[in-house]
């Protein structure tokens, strides 16, 4: 029985990286939005389209693209008619396992084979998306009647900003 208990810790030791053993490939993120049902677009590092959805839904990701260090990235575009689009990126960085696992498990094959090709090395950041949707400002640059709009500069596009007027 402890020959069977030493051949099985030798074989986790060498074949495999400790974030290969308690990670998973992919990673589960949950998004929501403020109002809900805007579209959900989501697009790879090569601009691939991977998801097409509404919220809220919760979309499972790749991390790793099965290439030597090989992490995935990915864009969620957030869309509702009547609402400023937000863009938010998605990225994969190195985890716990990986870096502090190897010590005691992995050791050099774990840090530099089986962890970088199989991608459970790898957590996406952030975890879940919560985003809340802005509404649009209209800007009627043709009004003639004396009105007024108040907006934040940031709101104002630039082909507007040449007829701003400054007041006390």
């Amino acid at each position: 029985m402890k020959k069977a208990v030493c051949i099985f810790a030798l074989s986790a030791t060498l074949l495999g990286g400790c974030a290969t053993i308690v990670g998973d490939k992919t990673q589960v993120v949950p998004i929501s939005s403020n109002p809900s049902d805007a579209t959900i677009l989501i697009t790879d590092e090569k601009g691939v389209q991977i998801f097409k959805g509404q919220t809220p839904t919760s979309v499972t990701l790749q991390k790793s693209n099965g290439s030597y260090w090989g992490k995935k990235s990915f864009t969620v575009e957030i869309t509702k008619s009547g609402y400023e689009n937000q863009v938010i990126p998605i990225t994969a960085s190195a985890n716990g396992w990986y870096i502090g696992g190897n010590i005691i498990f992995g050791g050099l094959i774990g840090w530099f084979i089986i962890d970088p090709l199989n991608g459970g090395m790898y957590t996406l950041s952030p975890e879940q998306i919560t985003s809340t949707l802005g509404e649009k400002v209209a800007h009627n640059n043709t009004a003639t009647d004396g009105s007024i709009s108040i907006v934040l500069l940031q709101d104002v596009p630039p082909s507007l900003r040449g007829q701003m007027k400054k007041i006390n």
